[in-house]
């Protein structure tokens, strides 16, 4: 089966190279030669800029605590493909994943000899999660949408539990547009009629155009702002803190992680998980304040300031608003303690004031710099001039990522090495232990 697997992501890989999105209409025609597997369950949809991913995995642990049977689909990876998909909390198999690729693979067949072609890279993968859950047998599915959400190939789903749409801050503009109001409207195309929306309230004039659009689509909108929540204890393991809703309810709860942006997405998922309670009483009335607490403490995410070595976190910010949050995460952790950076970035996000945040808020000691794989890689010499320019005296090239990884945890004496700028990068690193571990067994 690996051999299978591995060529099922191959030709899944090579769909970069020659495809174009498609309309939505498009994607629902995929579906209906599949057999609409969508209509099995009904999902709980999520767009945003930062912190949809953790969302969703929050929000699928509390799902799975109260024993609904729930299908979790995200982007991107960090090592495999299968990664995309889980059930109760558990990756799929090779053998599950095999299977879907193949029913895709024959209606993307049907397809390609059409005018608008076989579907793209993210399209298939979406199809396929449609195919997997239903054929897994879940009751709800959580939906991380890729880029957007307006078009966006997940949008096709029909009378969603449930819209969720995290902070919004400036990523993509060249496809999503160049103000945070643009952009907070590709977002909140995914509301739908009648629907309920939780969403991120501490953006102004991301906040308006949400409220804006779910007034028109005469869907119910519930903000989810920074005065709802409180701070109690922070401690590398995790993060204690109390949560308040609209009527007077008051729960503590922690969050395994010590960012306290992780905070900020457990309050969303603990809101999203409330409001299915309420508006889906039939459903959802198993989503105790004691469910909902057991969910958040027991999420497990990676990649997103995850300790993989003593002293060593990798975390998957990748633009400026992600970036400010790793700061604050990171002053905390290495309070009383110098710093070292490992690098690396895509072409098309604003690396130059990711380097520039990072060099003045942290000062890091040592810096290593790499270069991602593929057409969007930025040259490890680029960001090292860059990390110079920006007053960081110790700084050093290395383009392969997992050499790069070697170099910067050799010689850092007692300095916390922090790893940012790319989840290409955090899944390079995990990779490469992953190898070493299997190696020692």
């Amino acid at each position: 089966m690996r051999t299978e697997y591995k060529e099922a992501c191959d030709y899944i890989d090579e769909l970069r190279k020659f495809t174009t999105k498609h309309s939505l209409s498009y994607t629902g025609e995929c579906l209906e030669k599949l057999g609409r597997p969508d209509r099995k369950f009904r999902a709980v949809h999520v767009a945003g800029t930062n912190g949809k991913g953790s969302v969703c995995a929050f929000l699928a642990s509390v799902l799975k605590e109260g024993g609904i049977r729930c299908g979790l689909f995200t982007s991107p990876h960090l090592v495999t493909m299968k990664e995309r998909f889980r059930i109760d909390g558990e990756e799929i198999t090779e053998e599950v994943f095999c299977s879907a690729f193949y029913r895709v693979r024959d209606i993307s067949r049907e397809m390609e000899k059409t005018a608008e072609g076989c579907p793209t890279y993210f399209e298939f993968l979406f199809l396929m999660g449609m195919v997997i859950f239903a054929e897994a047998g879940v009751q709800t599915a959580v939906l991380e949408t890729g880029l957007g959400g307006r078009l966006d190939a997940t949008n096709v789903i029909e009378y969603p539990y449930l819209c969720v749409i995290t902070k919004i801050s400036l990523d993509h503009m060249s496809i999503l547009g160049d103000t945070i109001e643009k952009i907070a409207a590709e977002k909140a195309g995914i509301i739908c009629t009648g629907v309920p929306v939780v969403y991120d309230g501490d953006v102004p004039g991301a906040a308006a155009v949400i409220e804006e659009t779910a007034k028109k689509k005469h869907a119910p909108a519930f903000p989810v702002t920074s005065d709802k929540y409180k701070i109690l204890k922070n401690s590398r393991s995790g993060i204690d803190f109390s949560i308040t809703g609209s009527y007077d309810e008051s729960a503590f709860l922690t969050v395994p992680s010590p960012a306290p942006y992780q905070v900020r997405n457990a309050s969303l998922a603990c809101f999203a998980a409330r409001k299915l309670r309420e508006t889906c009483p039939e459903k959802f009335s198993v989503l105790s304040e004691e469910v909902i607490a057991s969910g958040i403490r027991k999420m497990v995410w990676e990649g997103r300031m995850e300790e993989v070595l003593r002293d060593v976190y990798i975390d998957g910010a990748h633009n400026a608003d992600g970036t400010a949050e790793f700061i604050r995460a990171a002053k905390i952790l290495s309070e009383g303690r110098k710093v070292d950076l490992l690098f690396a970035a895509v072409s098309d996000k604003e690396y130059a004031e990711m380097i520039r945040m990072l060099a003045e808020g942290l000062h890091p000691v040592r810096v290593t710099t790499a270069s991602v794989e593929g057409s969007r890689k930025v040259d490890a010499s680029e960001l090292s001039f860059i990390f110079r320019s920006s007053g960081v005296k110790d700084v050093t090239s290395v383009p392969d990522m997992q050499e790069a990884f070697r170099h910067a945890v050799s010689g850092r004496e007692d300095r916390m090495l922090f790893c940012i700028g790319s989840l290409y990068l955090a899944g390079s690193i995990k990779e490469l232990l992953r190898s070493e571990k299997n190696d020692q067994l």
